[in-house]
């Protein structure tokens, strides 16, 4: 049998024009996939952020009605630092997404919009990998995403969708899962390494809520953990992981 932890991670694909990435909350993507997301704009690709919450029941310390507008403003700042102008929210409920047709439904639409042909997801595994738990947001809207990457393809689910002008994309090619413990491939981390600090720090009321270390040092930590631990199985770089699922 192969030892997975010896196989080397493939180079994401190229050949694609537009992506999506869809998560549960403001800050989801800039850990660990923001330095990829900068390289793909430096290309000239267009990346557009679908957030299913606005991370109202993110900060103890601050009530959900404050914190929402806070944390959005917190992830458009965040996103524009790696070339991403667009971001759209959903407005499920912090904290208590239901997988179900309506998520599903939401981000068929959000795919029929946007019409990528890579779509980006996170862990929709239970763990982290070993003991490590998942929040049931990031399992609801990774599993959903990965669903409604077909169901955006099909006129007769979700034909709502189609009366409101929304034809049907069966043009995703790819769904990219962000840490996931089983990845397939990687982008060099980097080019975009810089900005994905950056990008991170963008979350600050987020990150001074969590931790009592220096903000910046505390996200050029982070990433950089775990951009180094992908480097033995992508040629000695430092690299941002996905799962990659071909449609």
């Amino acid at each position: 049998m192969t030892d997975q932890g010896n196989d080397q991670l493939r180079p994401m694909p190229e050949d694609w024009r537009r992506a999506l990435a869809v998560v549960a909350h403001p800050d989801d993507l800039e850990y660990g996939c923001a330095a990829a997301i900068a390289s793909w704009t430096d290309g000239g690709r267009e990346v557009v952020y679908t957030l299913a919450t606005r991370g109202e029941a993110g900060i103890d310390t601050i009530d959900p009605a404050t914190c929402g507008p806070l944390r959005e403003r917190e992830q458009r700042a965040s996103a524009a630092v790696v070339g991403v102008s667009e971001v759209e929210f959903l407005d499920h409920e912090d904290g208590v997404i239901e997988y179900g047709p309506a998520l599903r439904r939401d981000i068929a639409a959000a795919i029929r919009r946007h019409r990528p042909e890579l779509v980006i997801t996170l862990n929709h595994r239970d763990t982290w990998g070993g003991v490590y738990w998942n929040t049931p947001d990031h399992v609801a809207v990774g599993r959903a995403t990965l669903d409604a990457a077909g169901d955006a393809g099909n006129r007769w689910i979700f034909p709502e969708l189609t009366e409101q002008g929304l034809e049907p994309w069966d043009g995703v090619r790819w769904v990219a899962v962000a840490g996931s413990a089983s990845p397939t491939h990687a982008v060099d981390a980097g080019p975009g390494m810089e900005r994905a600090v950056r990008s991170l720090l963008e979350h600050r009321a987020y990150i001074e809520a969590l931790t009592d270390q220096h903000p910046e040092e505390y996200c050029r930590t982070f990433l950089a953990s775990h951009t180094d631990a992908a480097a033995a199985r992508f040629g000695g770089r430092p690299a941002v992981t996905f799962e990659v699922f071909s449609r």
